[in-house]
Order: structure tokens, then C-alpha cells, then sequence
């Protein structure tokens, strides 16, 4: 079985990730598509955690995001990325444990999301082609603790080799402190450096970007 650097990701994956992937573990990874729409659901609640559907950084101000997120299970975003889905376009990755639908992450390209570009802190000069975004991550209350994030972190790399390679960049949180799982929604710094992102630019103390090149060979055992 092949392996993704060396991190005990297996993969099980025909062309564009639609086989999916497994972990040493027995977590499967799956990208989300309007089949899996129910059990992001399940992820995120019916209200879409406050009506975010994970669409802010899709959405160019927090003005138009605070629009689109009113209505809950009625909001505007959740049509917005249902229509996203319904393009025949993957958003995102869901892990599932024992078939529960149990954490979800967005990898898109970065210049899918036009938040990042007016954002105080993830604004850039460097440049963006080729690539890819990592910007949040919920996981299930009664699955937090067994490392789903540094799960879905390896999946996205996976997710981006698969799709010819690029850079993939993530805006996590820098800090020692207990925060919420809502907080650090977009991760933490010392996960990422664990597998190999490096911080690439740092508008603020506690909000660094960081990335990683991912190469678009295959890594066989």
C-alpha cells in the first residue's frame, strides 16, 4: 500500500480522489460531495454553526458573510455551497470513523476565497498561483482528541498531490493557551509544524501563515 510521506496514510484513491483514502488507523477520508451533504450536516449542525456553512472565506466581506449566514438551516451560505456541490465542485474533505461522519476540513485554491486577499492578516505579496487553501476545521464534540485534525491535514496534502501538486497554505493559530475548538477553527501552529509547514508570514504574533510544497510524484513503500 502506498503511504503519504511516511505519515501512515494509506490511499485507496482512483483519479481526482474519488476513491477516497484510509488511514493506519482505519479513519477514511472522503471528499465531500452532495451525496456526503447529510453528514457534513451531521459535522457542522443543522444551523450550520451560526449560519457559516463553512463559507467565510468564500465570501469577499464579513458584511456579506453576516448576510449570507442569517436563516441558520435557511441561510443563504448553505445554498451557496450546496450550489458549489451541485457544480460538481469538492469543497472539502470529511473523516469518518466506523462510517460516523466525524470531523470536515475546506482545501480549496486560494484564489477561490476571496477572504484570505482581505484579510488583515492573511493578505499577501507572495505570490498565489497554484496555490491551495487550508483554512478551517470542525470536528465532532464526541470525536475532539484523537488527532482528526493532523488526519485531515494529511489528507489535504494527499488531496493536493493527487491534483498535480501546488503549495498548500494554512493560517493557523500561535499560541500555548487553552482556546476553544470554535477559536481555533483554522488550526494550530505547532500541528502543522509537525508535518512539515513552515511559517511563510506573520502579520501578528498568534496568526502566522504557513506552507508546504507538495510534490505531485507518488510516494511508494
Amino acid at each position: 500500500m502506498s503511504t503519504l510521506l511516511g505519515l501512515g496514510i494509506g490511499r485507496d484513491c482512483g483519479r481526482g480522489y474519488a476513491g477516497g483514502m484510509t488511514t493506519s488507523d482505519g479513519y477514511v477520508v472522503e471528499p465531500l460531495n452532495l451525496d456526503r451533504f447529510g453528514d457534513l450536516e451531521e459535522i457542522l449542525g443543522h444551523g450550520g454553526i451560526g449560519g457559516c456553512w463553512c463559507m467565510y472565506w468564500t465570501i469577499p466581506t464579513t458584511a456579506l458573510w453576516r448576510d449570507g449566514a442569517r436563516g441558520g438551516s435557511n441561510a443563504a451560505n448553505r445554498e451557496s455551497l450546496l450550489a458549489m456541490l451541485e457544480a460538481d465542485s469538492s469543497p472539502g474533505l470529511i473523516c469518518y470513523i466506523a462510517g460516523e461522519p466525524a470531523a470536515w476540513c475546506r482545501v480549496m485554491r486560494r484564489t477561490e476565497l476571496p477572504g484570505l486577499a482581505n484579510s488583515r492578516y492573511f493578505k499577501t505579496d507572495l505570490g498565489i498561483a497554484n496555490v491551495w487553501s487550508l483554512p478551517c476545521f470542525v470536528v465532532r464534540k464526541d470525536y475532539r482528541g484523537k488527532g482528526l485534525t493532523a488526519v485531515l491535514i494529511r489528507a489535504a496534502i494527499e488531496y493536493v498531490r493527487q491534483s498535480g501538486g501546488g503549495i498548500l497554505e494554512a493560517y493557523p493559530w500561535d499560541t500555548s493557551e487553552q482556546k476553544s475548538a470554535a477559536t481555533v477553527y483554522t488550526g494550530v501552529a505547532s500541528t502543522f509544524g509537525r508535518l512539515g509547514f513552515t511559517v511563510v508570514q506573520r502579520r501578528a504574533p498568534h496568526k502566522p501563515m504557513m506552507r508546504l510544497l507538495v510534490d505531485s510524484a507518488r510516494i511508494e513503500e
